[in-house]
């Protein structure tokens, strides 16, 4: 087994070594390396204690120092350099109590989440697998280092970690590992909001994102979503569907591309229907009102999930408005008014949500409902294409332009930029400076 190790990760196991000291790259660098993925970090594990890697290097940053980790700087570039360690005792399911430096390897990898990230790697001595990572790697499997209760009782987010991977990786998780999951997925009420958000983030963006459906059976989302949880209790007993609510959702998230608001758009589209559901007199479910009710519902998640305000804004509305449109036929001028209600930002990002909505339904008229999506496509680049005003934005003229032709500024002028702009969504070739100063001539002649 050999792995290119970059020309600075090298320099720097090579000076540590020359002082008589071991060191290797570890971690998920190695695992990349082996599965011929290019890793994001090359982190270097060592015999040397924290202040002795400092004597050895000109610019170092004392980036963790108190858990053994220094940061070495290599002409702009940070390699993260850690002392070997043995933790002591967990007291918050997070942070270990007390950090004990050992001249020993093994001690070290001892301590690592997954045998895929406990294999270590310098070209003195090839690859250091001790705990059966490489083995792992070809089984596909994601299992603990040693006794997985420990390892998930030392932080309990790398229950969150072990889905993740097997969602990143195409992974089963093993059965002691698992196990250890259900027992332990209370703990995660002590983790804090974004580590959360972090690691169900990368999660959705996998290729599997339907590992959710894992997540869910082994009782992680009853702590971290618990609003998924009463989607996949939900039924949908409609011609239009043929999975619950929750398993529609899954299918979906499937169904859309990597993108982060796309992806949580999909997974909270729905989120409203438990709290809408309704049961007629033949038995069909019905969920009036649940975009509205999943957009106030979304966002109250996302900020628990503490997302910034950009990302919160176009979740939502994409959940408001998933369903917008599904029924009508429509003109360049419904399109107009459409883009003008939910949004020129937004309204793009509609199709592949709703693309993937229909995709996730039972067959009961997908082609028509896949034809009137493409029509609203093709409509859209027509107004793009033709530059069609749909906003303030790009009405031909400004507050600036009303104010010179005598108005004040205040409510009534912001009321005449929007009879303007009512105006040339109606009528789009009127969209030009002097035909609007002309009406604005007329109805402030109305008016007196």
């Amino acid at each position: 087994m050999q792995i290119q190790i970059p020309d600075k990760a090298k320099y720097i196991i090579e000076t540590i070594q020359a002082a008589g000291f071991e060191a290797y790259v570890v971690g998920g660098c190695v695992r990349d390396s082996i599965l011929g993925r290019p890793p994001e970090d090359w982190d270097i594990t060592t015999s040397a204690r924290p202040e002795q890697v400092k004597q050895l290097f000109r610019r170092t940053i004392d980036t963790g120092i108190q858990h053994g980790t220094v940061t070495v700087m290599l002409d702009k570039e940070g390699f993260e350099v850690t002392t070997y360690r043995v933790d002591g005792k967990y007291e918050d399911s997070r942070h270990p109590k007390e950090v004990t430096f050992t001249p020993n390897l093994e001690e070290d990898l001892k301590r690592r989440d997954f045998t895929i990230n406990a294999m270590a790697y310098n070209e003195t001595e090839g690859l250091i697998d001790i705990f059966g990572g490489l083995k792992d790697i070809e089984a596909k499997l994601i299992r603990c280092v040693g006794n997985p209760e420990e390892r998930f009782g030392e932080d309990a987010l790398r229950i969150m970690r072990a889905i993740r991977f097997s969602a990143q990786m195409g992974y089963e998780i093993h059965e002691d590992t698992e196990a250890a999951i259900r027992k332990l997925a209370p703990t995660l009420q002590k983790i804090s909001a974004e580590r959360i958000q972090v690691e169900l983030t990368k999660l959705l963006v996998s290729p599997h994102p339907d590992t959710l459906r894992e997540a869910y059976d082994m009782g992680v989302t009853k702590v971290i979503l618990p609003e998924f949880d009463a989607m996949m209790e939900t039924p949908q007993k409609h011609k239009h569907h043929k999975y619950n609510v929750g398993e529609h959702t899954l299918h979906a998230l499937m169904e859309i591309g990597p993108d982060k608001n796309l992806r949580y758009a999909m997974l909270l589209h729905d989120i409203g229907k438990p709290a809408t559901l309704t049961v007629d007199e033949d038995g069909i479910t019905h969920f009036y009102g649940h975009p509205a009710v999943g957009e106030e519902m979304a966002r109250k998640i996302l900020r628990r999930l503490r997302f910034d305000n950009d990302t919160v804004a176009v979740v939502t509305r994409l959940v408001r408005y998933h369903d917008y449109g599904n029924d009508v036929i429509p003109d360049l001028r419904i399109v107009r008014r459409a883009v003008n209600k939910i949004g020129e930002d937004i309204f793009p990002l509609l199709f592949p949500v709703k693309r993937a909505d229909i995709l996730a339904q039972s067959d009961y008229l997908r082609t028509e409902k896949l034809e009137n999506l493409e029509l609203w496509k093709k409509l859209y680049q027509e107004m793009l294409e033709k530059k069609q005003c749909v906003s303030l934005k790009t009405l031909a003229v400004t507050g600036r332009d009303l104010i010179d032709t005598g108005m004040k500024p205040g409510r009534e002028l912001g009321e005449m930029l929007q009879q303007l702009l009512e105006l040339v969504l109606e009528h789009p070739e009127q969209n030009t400076r002097e035909q609007l100063l002309e009406k604005v001539k007329e109805l402030s002649a109305d008016k007196d």
